[in-house]
């Protein structure tokens, strides 16, 4: 400060002579959230500017969950890792020279624990551990660690190594440890935290994904990861990454037939379809997962099933391609979907986090949220030049209390959808993870009320899992950043659910099971869960069903044997003798169950193009 003229001579000694005195601060609590921060930074880049960014002293707060944070990393981790010893050992990461001499020789460190510790670590290991192995037994490897410790691998720990072919294939069954490796492999080991110096062997995996949580009624974004490790790769598959979603678009297809008055309970043909794609494009004949088909099949049954057959005669018959692409476009899933039938299959590409914020709005009973980082940022002096948008409060400004009005909250969010449509859809995917493909997540959280979906893509490419409580929409996927295949049945139930059942149990633990909320506008009544209509009191397969007021099926009496045919879809009506298309009103707002009938905007099969 002296040489540059900021202080006199005199002070400059004063300051000198004076002692040093060295203050602790208070312990920071540090989240490792590479992908959250990396995101946080490009938000201010994009809103304030370079030099704002990093020459103006910003403080920013954001809407990170710390505890959160921590079990989204810890579960995609595990979850990635998890696929990865299912397609076994690709080899020791480098070989190094170990001889018995090597072993035997008395210096200190050990000439082989010298070399290892010469070699780089890779980016990505994380906590785990480089070592080589010394010997083999037939029970054990053992092992020696950089600080010249040794340790061993039992088999147990190798059992999953069995040699990677390719993505459907492994080697044989490991009996001995020499089935996998070799004296001078160099390999990644994590400790299992024994007295015995145990460790387990490790591996990278190739496979990578993303997992996002948020709140659904304001779209703060509570926790995020983008990869399996940033240092290994900066690129967010949450944000970044446009994917076919699969299966997992499927609930938009059905909030498209509820909104046109279609209930729950509505009997749909699951059986072989065909279209016409056009002159010179052939016929597509989309089929099931399975293979195979079950003929009159409800509505819920179809999207708990996942039935592809019943979602494209569905569109195909009763709604038509353009409320789809509406709904698509009022949740911000897709900007502009293709007028293709292929879409409602999930062939339609978008991110993990325009999924999620699709999913959370149903969540909220049909509200628009936007999926935020940061919730405030304030200057070098404090002053805030950026905050997210609070709602509307009437009265909250009022000093000083005296018996006043409570003040109330003015919600002014865009209704997307009717609150009723909302539930009904909350209704049937509750049904996918209690029945349906989502049932991996009831046995890792029993006790909570949960709902959501599963997606695939053809050839196993991409997985998914979006799923919610009342009060937290979490998304997950799993898949290569080159698209090549996960393995045969390497679904989304099996891939990218297991993640999302381990991130609730974990993040709902010691969480009140709060039920989800029921608009005013819905009535639950007993039916029988595989033909939709009225259950008698002994029903073994009853279940509450959720209809608008207005849309309730008749008394068990009253209906007919035709409807379980599918020659009556609802309220009596044939399809030969359905109205023209009638348009949602602009305005949802009201709450109030629209009355509408199937769309007679058919499909006619002409063309591939709709």
């Amino acid at each position: 400060m002296l040489e540059e003229r900021l202080i006199n001579q005199e002070e400059a000694q004063r300051a000198i002579q004076q002692p040093i005195v060295l203050h602790s601060r208070d312990p920071a609590q540090v989240v490792q959230a590479s992908y959250f921060a990396e995101e946080v930074r490009r938000d201010l880049f994009a809103q304030l500017g370079e030099h704002a960014l990093y020459e103006g002293g910003l403080t920013v707060r954001t809407s990170v969950d710390p505890r959160l944070q921590t079990i989204a990393e810890q579960t995609l981790r595990n979850g990635l890792i998890a696929y990865d010893r299912r397609h076994g050992w690709r080899g020791p990461f480098r070989r190094i020279s170990v001889t018995s001499g090597d072993i035997k020789l008395k210096t200190n460190p050990p000439l082989w624990a010298q070399r290892l510790k010469a070699i780089p670590r890779p980016a990505g290991i994380g906590n785990w551990q480089l070592a080589v192995v010394l010997t083999l037994d037939k029970d054990q490897a053992h092992i020696g660690l950089a600080d010249g410790s040794k340790a061993k691998i039992p088999l147990m720990e190798l059992k999953w190594a069995r040699r990677y072919l390719h993505a459907d294939q492994r080697g044989a069954e490991i009996r001995n440890p020499k089935d996998v490796l070799t004296s001078g492999d160099v390999v990644m080991v994590e400790s299992l935290g024994d007295k015995k110096y145990n460790y387990k062997l490790c591996q990278i995996p190739k496979v990578s994904g993303g997992i996002v949580a948020l709140d659904p009624h304001t779209g703060r974004v509570l926790a995020m990861s983008g990869g399996y490790s940033f240092e290994i790769s900066q690129y967010n598959r949450v944000t970044q990454a446009y994917r076919q979603c699969g299966s997992a678009f499927k609930p938009f297809v059905y909030l498209a037939g509820l909104e046109k008055g279609l209930t729950p309970s509505t009997i749909i043909l699951d059986e072989p379809i065909a279209i016409n794609m056009g002159y010179g494009l052939g016929i597509w004949k989309p089929g099931n997962y399975d293979k195979k088909y079950l003929g009159p099949i409800t509505l819920r049954s179809a999207l708990e099933k996942s039935r592809n057959a019943v979602t494209v005669r569905m569109t195909q018959e009763m709604i038509g391609i353009k409320p789809i692409i509406d709904i698509t476009k009022r949740f911000g899933i897709i900007e502009n979907l293709p007028r293709q039938m292929a879409m409602v299959l999930g062939a339609g590409e978008t991110t993990l986090l325009k999924l999620t914020t699709g999913y959370a709005m149903i969540a909220n009973g049909g509200k628009k949220i936007t999926p935020t980082f940061i919730d405030r940022v304030a200057d070098r002096h404090g002053k805030t030049i950026w905050k997210r948008e609070a709602p509307a409060c009437s009265g909250c400004t009022v000093e000083p209390w005296q018996n006043q009005p409570m003040p109330t909250l003015i919600d002014k969010r865009l209704q997307v959808t009717d609150p009723e449509t909302a539930y009904q859809m909350i209704s049937l995917l509750e049904g996918v993870i209690n029945r349906g493909t989502g049932r991996i997540v009831k046995t890792k959280v029993p006790n909570q009320p949960l709902a959501g979906k599963t997606g695939t893509t053809n050839n196993f490419f991409d997985t998914w899992f979006i799923g919610f409580s009342p009060d937290l929409v979490v998304g997950v996927y799993v898949g290569f950043d080159s698209p090549q295949t996960l393995g045969d049945k390497e679904a989304g139930a099996r891939v990218a659910a297991p993640i999302f059942g381990d991130f609730m149990a974990e993040a709902l633990q010691n969480t009140p099971a709060i039920p989800f909320r029921i608009p005013p506008g819905i009535r639950l009544m007993r039916v029988n869960h595989e033909t939709g209509r009225m259950a008698t009191p002994d029903d073994p397969q009853a279940i509450f069903e959720a209809f608008k007021v207005g849309y309730e099926p008749p008394p068990q009496s009253a209906q007919k044997e035709s409807e379980l045919l599918g020659e009556q879809n609802f309220d009596g009506q044939s399809l030969d003798d359905l109205k023209p298309d009638i348009e949602l009103p602009n305005n949802l707002q009201s709450g109030k169950p629209q009355p509408q009938v199937p769309s007679g905007d058919h499909m006619t099969g002409t063309g591939g193009i709709y």
